[in-house]
């Protein structure tokens, strides 16, 4: 269990939201590490491995035209995944992971490619786009490496979008919840 996923489920608990998975190359990694966390069932609504390409159409609703143009490593990709687990099973947020951790490239993208991404209630002064925010990685080692390093900064990037949005009131009451002033 990191840091991180714990961070996670305690803002979400917090603020009596819910986090739902879509993963492609990290293969289940994401929600083993948020399920890891003592309390998770608080905060993690699912998980859907949609490892095939098809099934980023079939399960999270991605757009077919968009995985038959360019491939299932792409940004929009990720963006319209975090989109469809968020739908799929009632979350307030949703990440996703997809990319090519190896051994051989895909859809004309080298191995260390990975897009993750995040969709939620992005309100007014969020500093997030409507449609969810996605972050481009290039990311070096084996396949292993690449896998672990694509749910840490899932989960990073849901981190900071959660911490973003967290009014200082919400603050106030995490702190005094762990024991702070």
């Amino acid at each position: 269990m990191s840091s991180t996923a714990a961070d996670v489920v305690r803002l979400l608990s917090v603020r009596g939201e819910t986090v739902a998975v879509a993963e492609s190359l990290t293969g289940g990694l994401v929600a083993a590490e948020i399920t890891a966390v003592p309390g998770a069932s608080k905060a993690l609504r699912g998980s859907i491995t949609a490892y095939a390409t098809a099934l980023k159409h079939e399960l999270l609703g991605v757009d077919a035209t968009l995985l038959a143009q360019r491939g299932a490593v792409d940004a929009q990709v990720a963006v319209q995944m975090a989109a469809g687990a968020r739908r799929v099973l009632g979350a307030d947020w949703g990440i996703a992971t997809t990319g090519v951790a190896g051994p051989e490239p895909q859809d004309g993208q080298p191995v260390g490619t990975v897009f993750v991404a995040v969709d939620g209630p992005f309100g007014p002064g969020s500093g997030s786009a409507p449609g969810g925010k996605v972050r481009a990685l290039r990311l070096n080692g084996d396949r292993a490496e690449i896998r672990r390093e694509s749910v840490r900064s899932v989960l990073t990037l849901l981190l900071q979008e959660l911490a973003g949005e967290q009014t200082g009131n919400e603050r106030a009451q995490d702190t005094e919840q762990n024991g702070g002033f």
